[in-house]
């Protein structure tokens, strides 16, 4: 089973009302447990992953650099909007001493990392898919995302 594959059973199990799915594949078995202690093992034959209800911070929130005021903006209609595409841990730098991976007024274009979203220790960057210029930072570093919920505003090239 492939990392992408997995991830989307995740949120898949993380929308629905059970608390367990356990599945079987050749030489392959993963089970996935909502509100269980978090833990991670792999084995050669098994997987074991909890989901937490509402994933805790594991780094240190960033340090010695305020909040940006982002401006308002006014019409959005024109702006496209990028979304997690998984549950997780949004941080806007991948060390808490290194520089932010994208701020408002930033051009970006496809492959520029925007951010990570750590999801059971895995740390994901996130790429952009489109060429714009970041027009609003929707989220706070540090914090925890949905799967599909607004990240960043972008006015496309």
């Amino acid at each position: 089973m492939e990392l992408k594959e997995i991830q989307n059973l995740i949120r898949f199990v993380a929308g629905q009302k059970v608390d367990e799915v356990q599945i079987e594949q050749n030489d392959f078995k993963i089970t996935i447990k909502k509100n269980a202690p978090e833990y991670v093992t792999a084995m050669p034959q098994m997987v074991h992953a909890s989901v937490p209800s509402a994933p805790a911070p594991l780094a240190a929130p960033l340090q010695g650099t305020p909040a940006e005021p982002t401006p308002a903006v006014d019409n959005t209609s024109n702006l496209i909007t990028i979304k997690s595409p998984m549950i997780g841990t949004f941080y806007r730098q991948s060390k808490p001493d290194s520089p932010v991976f994208v701020n408002v007024g930033d051009e970006i274009k496809p492959g520029k990392v925007l951010c990570i979203i750590e999801a059971m220790k895995l740390f994901n960057e996130i790429e952009s898919e489109i060429s714009g210029r970041i027009v609003k930072v929707l989220v706070e570093n540090n914090t925890p995302v949905e799967y599909d919920q607004p990240l960043f505003l972008v006015e496309p090239a």
